[in-house]
């Protein structure tokens, strides 16, 4: 891809959020009659179909037309180029002031979590980060330990006092339990 000016790359991509508004939602023919038809896009080959004929009254298809500007094609909304990583070595062809990292769905817990790092450390985007929840669950732990640690202190600083115990409440025996007399 050829090298853009990131003022040109920023028009490019708020000209194409204002034109995507104005754009159709482009649907497989009678994919609105037809359960059995998905509304992914076919095109209409069909030698009387009304859409390819382009009748009155019937969906818009695809055109050249309705495409978007040519700095702004292939790029996250962010402005990025995405680019797929598997593994921590990918991420050395990855130009960081044009680049973004999608982390490939196959790719463990582990290698996601060294991916994110060495990210880090050379501040590039990433695109799907997706390890809030154990992050989240490691801050937690590191806060309960800091939490013990702190409350260990608190022993140690100050005698605790031992609470005495309960009496124990004497049982006593209930008189005409389940037998009936005569």
């Amino acid at each position: 891809m050829k090298e853009q000016s990131p003022a040109v790359v920023k028009k490019a991509l708020r000209i194409r959020a204002k034109l995507k508004k104005k754009k159709p939602d482009f649907v497989r023919q009678e994919s609105w009659r037809y359960d059995r038809l998905k509304e992914n896009w076919r095109r209409p080959k069909g030698i009387d179909n009304k859409m390819r004929r382009k009748i009155k009254g019937w969906p818009q298809t695809v055109n050249v037309g309705y495409r978007g500007p040519k700095a702004a094609r292939g790029l996250h909304p962010s402005g990025y180029e995405e680019v797929l990583v598997h593994n921590v070595d990918e991420l050395k062809k990855v130009d960081p002031k044009t680049q973004a990292v999608r982390i490939a769905h196959t790719v463990g817990r582990r290698t996601r979590l060294q991916i994110l790092a060495e990210a880090r450390k050379k501040k590039i985007t990433v695109l799907n980060v997706g390890v809030k929840e154990e992050e989240k669950k490691e801050e937690a732990e590191k806060a309960e330990v800091e939490e013990e640690a702190k409350k260990e202190k608190a022993k140690e600083e100050k005698p605790v006092e031992k609470e005495k115990p309960k009496p124990k409440r004497k049982r006593t025996k209930k008189s005409g339990g389940g037998e009936k007399e005569k």
